[in-house]
């Protein structure tokens, strides 16, 4: 298939685009390029694409393409903290333009890339895919609207899937240090200390972004029937940890580390567990290959590979937030996220 991938440049976009490539799609990118240069070993190749802020894209920019994977949004609770104008207005309002002008341009698969956060602050019960939604942030709210909007879009030629990710971990040369796992781990790794910032007992669902990628390709290659206007969650039932059971992980990994509790921590209202049977038994060709354990091993012998340095992991080459926040600081984005012309001229 000829596949566009919004947010390719990305923390999963860069390892997701190889994986399709791999199995013989032809893929191009779309992306604000936000995070160029943010690299932790440079060695990801770029495709074809356009620098283009999703708000943006044009009918004309998606004819030919067969699907469309849609990663692009303002990527984390924090981020999407920052203006929740902005997160409804690009995670929800721009996605599901994007959706209708691809089905206008003759799209026939559009693959959201959704998220866990939907189910929010609900409790220790495992959650199917029918489980009610209970988002305490911006960004778990623009998810829900966006995969109810959307489906509204679908018919015998327009076929959306809903890919809701737990929480991604794992090496990505766009790396990304405000995520749970890589958190701990790399914080570990600089500091020795294990450092958790909530009371530790939460529990969140984890998955490798390359199992992540493997899901998305599994969809994109299922007969429609399967996945057409169908929901995902993507991960394993095996894998929800509370925080300090990945805290445990870390400190076993990094050799001289030890847990620490910031001062002041308090219970996560982000609490949810959930079941992953609905793609396992649905998509026989999803076959996620990751723990937790085996992802902190990764991490912990990336770090010390391509030399982790404390001032990139707590700032903003690899804290999303505050790499926008540098980008706004210096002139270069708008407060509307958009980039000023002669930021994009250099």
């Amino acid at each position: 298939m000829k596949v566009l991938v919004t947010g390719h440049n990305g923390y999963i976009g860069s390892v997701l685009v190889p994986l399709l490539q791999s199995a013989g799609h032809e893929v191009a990118g779309l992306d604000t390029y936000f995070y160029k240069g943010c690299s932790l070993h440079g060695m990801t190749r770029d495709v074809p694409s356009l620098q283009m802020d999703v708000r943006d894209v044009q009918e004309p920019d998606l004819v030919g393409f067969d699907a469309v994977i849609h990663l692009a949004a303002l990527s984390n609770d924090p981020l999407g903290d920052l203006d929740a104008g902005l997160t409804y207005a690009i995670n929800h309002r721009a996605s599901v333009r994007l959706a209708r002008l691809a089905k206008d341009a003759g799209v026939s698969r559009f693959l959201f890339s959704s998220s866990c956060s939907l189910y929010g602050a609900s409790g220790d019960d495992y959650l199917t895919e029918s489980a009610s939604f209970n988002p305490v942030t911006p960004y778990g709210e623009s998810k829900i609207l966006t995969e109810q909007d959307v489906s509204q879009l679908a018919d015998a030629d327009f076929s959306p899937t809903y890919l809701r990710n737990a929480t991604a971990y794992g090496v990505s040369d766009r790396l990304r240090a405000d995520l749970v796992v890589n958190n701990l781990t790399g914080y570990a790794l600089l500091t020795g200390e294990v450092l958790i910032k909530s009371d530790g007992t939460s529990w969140r669902p984890l998955v490798h972004i390359e199992d992540i990628s493997r899901a998305f390709l599994a969809a994109l290659e299922a007969p429609r029937d399967l996945v057409h206007n169908q929901a995902f969650n993507v991960g394993q039932t095996a894998e929800n940890y509370r925080i300090s059971d990945v805290a445990e992980i870390v400190r076993d990994v990094v050799p001289g580390s030890r847990i620490t509790y910031a001062g002041g921590g308090s219970a996560d209202a982000r609490n949810y567990r959930v079941d992953c049977d609905k793609i396992a038994l649905t998509l026989p060709g999803f076959r996620p290959q990751w723990t937790v354990r085996r992802g902190v091993e990764q991490l912990y012998e990336a770090f010390q590979l391509y030399g982790l340095e404390e001032d990139d992991f707590l700032g903003p080459r690899y804290q999303r937030l505050k790499r926008v926040r540098e980008l706004m600081d210096g002139g270069e984005l708008e407060k509307d996220l958009r980039w000023r012309v002669a930021a994009l001229a250099v």
